[in-house]
Formats: structure tokens, C-alpha cells, sequence
């Protein structure tokens, strides 16, 4: 197999094995990949049934009269929870046969799902008390407020439970998936060359989650009327899904361009990505969230009840948008040291 990237640039976990040489002396972690599997393949089952909850929810939540149909506005995470369910299900089972591959996507998955989790987590740190203090003043003679201390008690309750589940777990994942004697047991084990060692794993990352980026880019035109911030102004209708079209073609060509090592597709995925930010950053800065829900055709009774949460009132889709786009763009930037010299990009 040929190694595409230049010695000095490799970490041993992002080099594929010479066949010829025996693996150095490790320990056998088949009984954990076993365990670890059945555990993947149970969070495979919890997000499956995530899928049915929302379904039943929005199916049984009664909805005002002209207001948008809440099936369609949960199709992006009903989306993501059924890919989610059938890729936990399939990594497990690879888990318990000690694939080379099931191993690499596991520890992707892993880092990716504790990022998120910091990220989730220290948002849920700032907003939820606000919005749960909000609702604690907001009593009526028919609903009394909330007492502080139920407050309190449910701000800590949820802040650990979210830290478990999106950083705790996550991170005993990585850990184990990243270790070398599991490394090693998968090498011994599942000897072939697979398609997740043509990759250096962090920008086959990225290539995923170009990919699987693509159907929600499709989803969004059923789900939202195709609504796209575009530099200051709410795009939708025609022009929006046109944006999501387009947007799904572009991070379609970028996942597969980054697989293939190239320089063009990590370019297109920087500019792409930084004018995203940029067009966002504006946008959320002059309109707010309650104003994008009255373009979207809610009624204003509901637009109501979703401003006594306090969760996006004010800028903080704003701050949301640049928390979560600005540490992307720097791993975009990261990655660039990963790929092969342009002098090499055509494949032989």
C-alpha cells in the first residue's frame, strides 16, 4: 500500500502497518472490544428508540392553528438519530469482531461526541439556570412559579447528567478505543488493509462529517422551508433550498476530495466554511431568533411560550453560532498538515 504522507508528518496511529512486520508485544483487549461493542450496540438501541419518542411527540403535542407541523420541524434530529441508531448497531458489532475499521470510527466518534458534550455542557452551565430562573418568576394564580430550590436541584441534576452522558462516557470510549493495545489486538486480528488506513484519522474525520452533513443539507428544504442565513437577510422558499442544494453538492465534493488527500477539497471546505461563519455571525447579529420564528409561520401564542425559555432570546444564537463555528474552522486549519504535497495529489 502506498503511504501518501511524508514520514515526519505521521503519528503511529495515523500509519498504516507494513503486513511484513510483526506487531510489537501487546495485550489482548479482544474480551474488552467485546464488551465495548455490546455497550455501542445498546446506545445503537437508545438512539433507535430517541427516533420513536420524537415520532410519538410530535405525533401526540397539539398544534395551533396555522403553526407549522412539528413532525416536520424534528426531521433533522428524527434524521440524525436513525443514522445515529444504525451506525452504533454496525460499529458494535465491528467492535466485537475486532475490525481495524470499527476501531478507527469509534475513536472518531468518541472525540467527536466529547466536543460536542463540552461544548453542550458548558453552554447548559450559562443558559440553564436563566431559563429556569425565568420560569421560576413567570407564576400565575392558575400556575404557580417554580420555588428556587426545585430550580437549583434541576440545574444540578441536569448539568451531571449531561456531564456523564456527553463527556464522561464519551471520554472512557476515546480512551479505550484510542489505546494501543486495542490498536494492536485489531491489527493481529483483521490483518487487511481497510478503508479507514488510506486516511490519516483526523481528516478522514472531517470527510465524515462532510458526508453525513450532506441529507440534512437535503432535509432542511422539508423541515424549514429551506430558511438560510445569507450575509444579514433569511433566505427560504426557492432560493433557500437552492442554498441547501448547493451546499449539499459542495460538502458531498469536499468529504470525498479530503478522503482522497487533496489540497483542492480542503480550500473549497475552508472558504466555504469561513464565509458560512462570516454570513451567519452577520445575520444573527441583526435578526433575532423570534423573528426567524415569525418567518417561519409560527403563531405568535407560540412564539410566546418559546421566549419564557430565555434559551436563544436576545444574541445568543449569535454567540451559540460563533462557539461552535470558530473551533471548526480552527481544526480545518489543523488538519492541513495531514495532506499529501500537491505535487502528489493524483492517485497511481
Amino acid at each position: 500500500m502506498m503511504n501518501f504522507m511524508p514520514k515526519e508528518q505521521q503519528s503511529p496511529d495515523l500509519m498504516t502497518p507494513d503486513s511484513n512486520t510483526p506487531p510489537p508485544p501487546y495485550k489482548d483487549r479482544s474480551k474488552g472490544l467485546i464488551g465495548f461493542g455490546i455497550l455501542t450496540i445498546l446506545l445503537g438501541c437508545l438512539a433507535g428508540m430517541l427516533v420513536l419518542l420524537l415520532v410519538i411527540g410530535a405525533a401526540a403535542v397539539p398544534r395551533p392553528a396555522g403553526s407549522p407541523s412539528t413532525t416536520l420541524g424534528m426531521l433533522p434530529a428524527i434524521g440524525v438519530y436513525g443514522i445515529l441508531a444504525v451506525v452504533l448497531i454496525w460499529l458494535g458489532i465491528g467492535s466485537i469482531m475486532a475490525r481495524r475499521w470499527a476501531r478507527a470510527l469509534l475513536l472518531i466518534f468518541s472525540w467527536t461526541w466529547l466536543a460536542m458534550g463540552v461544548v453542550v455542557s458548558g453552554t447548559m452551565i450559562v443558559v440553564l439556570p436563566k431559563m429556569l430562573g425565568g420560569l421560576a418568576k413567570a407564576g400565575t394564580s392558575a400556575q404557580p412559579a417554580i420555588p428556587q430550590g426545585t430550580v437549583l436541584i434541576a440545574t444540578v441534576v441536569s448539568t451531571l447528567v449531561v456531564g456523564i452522558f456527553f463527556v464522561v462516557i464519551p471520554g472512557i470510549w476515546a480512551f479505550f478505543y484510542g489505546s494501543p493495545n486495542v490498536k494492536s489486538t485489531c491489527q493481529t486480528r483483521d490483518p487487511i488493509t481497510r478503508w479507514t488506513d488510506l486516511c490519516p484519522l483526523p481528516v478522514l474525520a472531517l470527510a465524515i462529517w462532510l458526508a453525513l452533513g450532506v441529507p440534512m443539507f437535503l432535509i432542511l428544504p422539508i423541515a424549514t422551508h429551506g430558511m438560510m442565513p445569507f450575509f444579514g437577510v433569511m433566505v427560504s422558499g426557492v432560493a433557500g433550498t437552492a442554498m441547501c442544494i448547493v451546499m449539499a453538492g459542495i460538502w458531498a465534493y469536499a468529504a470525498r476530495s479530503l478522503y482522497r488527500l487533496e489540497h483542492r477539497g480542503w480550500w473549497v471546505i475552508l472558504i466555504t466554511m469561513g464565509l458560512g461563519l462570516i454570513s451567519a455571525t452577520v445575520t444573527y447579529a441583526r435578526i433575532d431568533m423570534m423573528e426567524i420564528y415569525r418567518i417561519m409561520g409560527y403563531p405568535e401564542a407560540q412564539i410566546e411560550q418559546i421566549k419564557q425559555f430565555g434559551f436563544l432570546n436576545g444574541q445568543r444564537m449569535l454567540w451559540l453560532t460563533l462557539l461552535s463555528g470558530l473551533p471548526v474552522l480552527g481544526y480545518v486549519l489543523y488538519i492541513r498538515r495531514f495532506l499529501r504535497c500537491s505535487a502528489q495529489e493524483t492517485r497511481e
